[in-house]
């Protein structure tokens, strides 16, 4: 019997040994064939990048790559999600799971990863092949064959167009100085003996279709065409020729134009003419051109054959008649006006094309004469860019009609940059900045103004550049009175060294322009000044070797924005109510677009002359606004700024585009934290670490380049140009950009929303649900979305606890930073089903009190944001997380436990005061950490957790609570963060003084923020912080020392001072030395003053704190008086923080009185 039971055991020992072994076994062929098919699948990828790289120009117009790569990038999405969870498998054996039935254990980790694999690596595959099958649909040849034999073919053509291109931008603008009217070429002397003749006009355009027919159309329907011409006619040629059907056509036009009926009756009526006997037609159709004025359009001539058979139907009777052909096909264009013919240029447009007219020699006054009076680069006078009164009498009226608008500081800023550019090396300035912008009218103003009021200059010159370039034409439309036949090079290089010239060249594109430009009219000898306006960032600092002459022009602030609506109302039609008519409505069609004056121009212009529709219509505008402008004819102004927008959006960097279209998540006016959307970029991978460079500071160029362009901007009413110098806290999105981003973005399938009226349909699907205020919060709607690709949500407005779903499990984001109602129940069931979270903001959530252990599960979790939250402590388990590199957390208490740092502050600001946060003793393990703050150092261990601190070397921003006289010498005497920028230091209670003598030794420090000190501060060593920009203190009193200390700091922009005692109840900001004042505080933008003793003194010295901008005045608990404001020449802003209208009218009445320039704004702010 125990031979038996001994044989028992061994044999289920055995077969447990084996399943045992096949379970290691199949655990790791498992993971060895996850990763062969992901470098099969790799390789897929690749090619299908190396397409994606050339595929950008097909994309606008080949439906089948559209749909192909819209596949791609879903596919590409899956792979990255599936890569990432395939990396991040827990590397422990859990082969044992394998003996218990799946029924228990539920599916492996490692099963659902190879499964993923092999279907990815099939639709891979799939799509692949589906390409293949459908490509030759689109492409019958090899694209690139077919372009050689078009090239071979059209070379001798495309250099003749080109070589016309450029004979007609001359034409126009030697003669003219603008662009060629169509409407004019056919009007002018039409009376006239010379010009009674049938006269024969060609449109053609250098890119196909695009823009001829708008052009033609819009001369069409012109009023004065209207009168001149009896009988007008389009009709489109059909090839090849039907005589017939042309008469037809012809009719059916003449009997539309002359039915006196309305709606569809017109066309009733005209069928029933149209089935009149032929013979009847024909005869009719005589009489119409033989005895009536005609103006015929002929759409699409393709041959000289149809030309010929046509002209048999159109007799010169010599009334002044007029045919307009339009063609693609430059030989047809030219040869149908005959040999002696000239070339116009009607319209230019951003992507090198344009429109041109060809007519006979003899037509005269073809130039938009309107424009010549307006332009200022028309010259009436016979030698260059003399004076003349007429040109005198131009700047007058557009300085006049067009005065400046909100652009007063730049406006000052590019007089400097003129007379600095007389005097230094430096003869180049550079305007940028995106399109609409106004960047060109500002230029012009500067323009007007110098020649107006100024003898700096005794020649200008304006040249808009043409498309393609060309330095021959360029220079001839510069001396655009050149007669001779000189090298116009050559004449252009002399004319510039002998003249003191302001020259502006508008529409500058590239840097190979520049140089070409460079060589003939930058000189050292020279003593002229260039304006290069541009909409290119690097091209406007390529052009100048000085980037303190690099303006870049932004949007309007609200305010501005909304005056030059109304004086464009006004200039439109002056007794429209929309001058003094304020609404919601219109502050928000305004706000939307994006302070661009193009766009508030072309707005005011159209609403202006509408009265009964008119709120129909600015609702109509708000519900599509991108539609509207985009599509409605009356906005054909726009079309240069959408190509320009169409252009950018195409060809600006692929990691830039996706950062870019996320800025719809955040609703229109709202403040965005800069830290919360770079973290939030880098959490969905937008941002990568490189050799050269981290994910933070690619996030940050990223973050620099939309402030560049505009695309993100200041918040509003923030006068300081401070932040072109340091990283600004908060920004809003342009109201126009945003606008066209969310016209555009489920195009892309990236973002979707929860918001009012909403629905239940299928199409809710995307990479980010937005759930806004304005939801009602309808679960049956929430359960219908498909979440098995979103990877980000955000809530704005109450939060449910059903807005969290386990079919989440790709989510990377969660920011319930504007959510209410969270509660700590709501965290651990975030924190159970969303495993695979890289960004975690619960910022302000105050019902949250703690983070559980199971926080440690987030292995991938990159940023956590508890900030103003309730958690005092954070979990022992968050130490596993390796990955983590931003901690931002410090609770708020009331101020019944007040400290020194509170009892400094005023009566309003001790309300409620940050702490710090208790951390885990092993804190030093997240080595990866490179933001933490704020650490209660005196609570988590003192001596201990400083040791842990210095562990942390990557440290670039670091705030700690709880410094006393038994922690601080150990936290300040090993200054083992060497990369440290940010530092914020409280102290504790009775501990005060406990920095005295203390030396800040961190050399890379750009922002320091001292509280709780008593009546001194440490060693601000300036040779030590050269590189400091902020410094926010409070402290008991401040003493003239200490004035002098700060004074020392070079670099210095932003400083904060609160204090509880001013020492003899005053506080000056200047410096003396044997009684002479001295420069201090050069770079200083803002300052902020909060004192609570009363009354204050505070003087500002004559030389001192010449370049500030913004004083804020802490107006609660103390009254002050404020002496010197006369001795801030660039003062544009004074805040007062609680206090009186009283207070308010004084400081204005003083400043209007002593002010040296424009007298600041002062402004209450609650």
């Amino acid at each position: 019997m125990a031979e038996l039971a001994v044989g028992l055991s061994k044999t289920v020992v055995a077969e447990a040994l084996t399943k045992v072994q096949s379970a290691i076994d199949e655990d790791t062929k498992l993971r060895q064939k996850a990763q062969r098919d992901l470098v099969t699948i790799t390789l897929e990828f690749e090619m299908m990048n190396s397409f994606l790289g050339v595929a950008n120009e097909d994309r606008a117009t080949n439906k089948l790559v559209m749909t192909w790569v819209r596949h791609v990038r879903e596919l590409a999405y899956d792979l990255e999600d599936c890569v990432e969870f395939v990396v991040h498998l827990d590397d422990k054996r859990i082969f044992w799971r394998r003996l218990l039935p799946e029924c228990i254990v539920g599916p492996l980790p490692l099963d659902q990863a190879v499964t993923e694999i092999e279907e990815l690596k099939g639709r891979a595959k799939e799509l692949s092949e589906c390409y293949s099958r459908y490509s030759h649909i689109c492409e019958p040849a090899s694209k690139f064959v077919m372009l050689q034999q078009q090239q071979v073919s059209s070379s001798a053509t495309g250099a003749t167009s080109s070589n016309m291109l450029a004979e007609a931008r001359d034409a126009a603008r030697r003669q003219h100085g603008a662009l060629g009217d169509l409407t004019q070429l056919i009007t002018t002397n039409k009376d006239d003996d010379d010009d009674s003749k049938l006269q024969v006009i060609s449109v053609w355009g250098t890119g196909g279709s695009l823009g001829t027919t708008s052009v033609i159309r819009k001369t069409y329907n012109d009023p004065e065409i209207r009168k001149n011409f009896a009988c007008r006619v389009w009709v489109k040629v059909v090839h090849p020729f039907d005589p017939r059907e042309f008469v037809r056509r012809f009719m059916a036009q003449v009997y539309a134009s002359t039915c006196d009926k309305q709606g569809v009756d017109i066309g009733v009526h005209v069928l029933r003419k149209m089935n009149s006997w032929q013979e009847r037609l024909l005869t009719e159709f005589m009489q119409e051109v033989n005895t009536k004025t005609y103006l015929v359009v002929l759409e699409n001539l393709t041959d000289m054959a149809d030309w010929d058979a046509v002209r048999t139907f159109l007799p010169d009777v010599e009334n002044g008649s007029r045919i307009i052909v339009s063609t693609q096909n430059f030989e047809v264009a030219s040869l149908c006006i005959g040999h002696s013919y000239q070339p116009l240029e009607l319209q230019q447009f951003p992507s090198d094309h344009s429109v041109c007219a060809f007519f006979s020699e003899g037509a005269r006054n073809h130039g938009n004469e309107e424009d010549s009076r307006m332009m200022p680069e028309v010259y009436q006078s016979s030698s260059y860019g003399e004076i003349s009164p007429s040109t005198i009498e131009v700047g007058k009226n557009w300085m006049k009609t067009y005065p400046l608008v909100g652009r007063e500081s730049q406006m000052s800023e590019l007089r400097s940059y003129a007379a600095n550019a007389r005097v230094s090396n430096s003869p180049v300035i550079s305007v940028w900045g995106i399109a609409g912008i106004g960047k060109s009218a500002l230029v012009r103003n500067l323009y007007y103004d110098r020649m107006l009021h100024s003898e700096q200059f005794t020649k200008y010159c304006w040249v808009d550049v043409s498309r393609p370039f060309n330095l021959r034409d360029f220079c001839r439309s510069l001396l655009r009175d050149f007669r001779s036949q000189n090298d116009p090079i050559e004449e252009c290089r002399k004319f510039l060294q002998v003249n003191q010239c302001l020259v502006v060249i508008d529409e500058l594109e590239s840097e190979e322009e520049w140089d070409q430009i460079k060589a003939v009219l930058v000189s050292r000898d020279s003593s002229s000044v260039i304006i290069v306006i541009t909409t290119e960032a690097c091209v406007a600092t390529y052009c100048t070797n000085n980037e303190d002459q690099v303006c870049n022009v932004k949007g309007l602030e609200e305010a501005a924005a909304f005056h030059l609506f109304r004086e464009e109302v006004r200039r439109t039609k002056s007794t429209s109510h929309l001058i003094t008519h304020n609404s919601d409505e219109l502050g928000e069609l305004i706000f939307k677009c994006g302070g661009l004056p193009k766009v508030i121009v072309a707005l005011a212009e159209l609403l202006a002359t509408q009265t009964v529709k008119l709120m129909d219509n600015i609702h109509s505008l708000n519900h599509k606004f991108m539609h509207h402008l985009e599509t409605n004819q009356e906005y054909d102004s726009l079309q240069g700024l959408f190509s320009w927008m169409h252009s950018y959006f195409r060809n600006c960097p692929d990691s830039l585009k996706p950062c870019i279209f996320y800025l719809s998540i955040f609703p229109r006016d709202y403040n965005i934290r800069r830290r919360r959307l770079v973290r939030r970029w880098i959490a969905e991978g937008y941002s990568k670490d490189s050799d050269e460079i981290s994910a933070e500071e690619k996030a940050e160029q990223f973050f620099s380049n939309l402030l560049q362009l505009s695309i993100i901007q200041q918040l509003p009413k923030v006068v300081t140009t401070v932040f072109d110098d340091t990283k600004m806290i908060s920004c809003q999105v342009n109201g126009f950009i945003r606008e066209y981003i969310v016209s555009r973005r489920m195009e892309e399938n990236l973002v979707f929303e929860l918001g009012h009226k909403c629905v239940m349909t299928t199409q809710h699907t995307g990479r980010h649900l937005i759930i806004l205020k304005s939801w009602d919060r309808d679960r049956i709607v929430f359960d219908s979305i498909d979440f098995s690709r979103l990877r980000s949500l955000t809530v704005f407005g109450e939060w449910e606890s059903f807005l969290i779903s386990k079919r989440m499990r790709l989510l990377r984001v969660l920011d319930l930073e504007d959510a209410t109602g969270v509660k700590d129940d709501d965290l651990r069931k975030m924190l159970k089903l969303l495993r695979r979270l890289k960004f975690l903001s619960l910022r302000g959530r105050t019902k949250i009190c703690c983070l559980p252990n199971s926080l440690g599960d987030l292995r991938q979790l990159q940023s956590l944001d508890v900030r103003y939250t309730s958690i005092v402590t954070l979990p022992g388990t968050i130490t596993k997380l390796k990955k983590l590199q931003y901690i931002r957390a410090g609770t708020t208490i009331p101020a019944s436990t007040p400290d020194a740092s509170t009892s400094l502050l005023p009566e309003f600001r001790r309300c409620r005061r940050l702490v710090g946060v208790v951390v885990p003793s092993r804190i030093g393990e997240l080595t990866a950490l490179h933001t933490l703050g704020v650490v209660n150092i005196g609570a988590s261990g003192g001596k201990d957790i400083v040791k842990e601190l210095n562990k942390l070397t990557q440290l670039r921003k670091l705030g700690v609570s709880g410094i006393n006289k038994h922690n601080c010498e150990h936290f300040f005497a090993d200054p083992g963060h060497v990369h440290l920028e940010s530092l914020l230091v409280r102290l504790d209670k009775d501990s005060q003084s406990c920095l005295d003598g203390i030396s800040l030794l961190w050399k890379k420090l750009r922002s320091l923020k001292l509280h709780g000190l008593q009546n001194k501060l440490p060693l601000l060593v300036a040779g030590q912080l050269s590189n400091l920009r902020k410094l926010d203190v409070e402290m008991d009193t401040l003493e003239k020392n200490d004035i002098e200390l700060l004074a020392e700091l070079p670099e210095l922009c932003i400083l904060r001072v609160r204090v509880k005692q001013l020492e003899g109840g005053k506080l000056h900001f200047y410096v003396e030395m044997y009684g002479e004042q001295l420069a201090t505080f050069k770079q200083v933008k803002i300052l902020e003053i909060g004192c609570s003793s009363s009354p204050s003194h505070v003087e500002f010295g004559s030389n001192s704190m010449q370049n500030l901008e913004v004083l804020k005045v802490d107006c609660y608990t103390a009254s002050y008086q404020l002496t010197g404001l006369n001795f801030l020449p660039e003062l544009k802003q004074v805040l007062l923080k609680g206090g009186t209208d009283d207070i308010k009218i004084d400081l204005e009445t003083q400043l209007r009185d002593g002010h040296p320039r424009t007298a600041p704004a002062v402004e209450l702010e609650k």
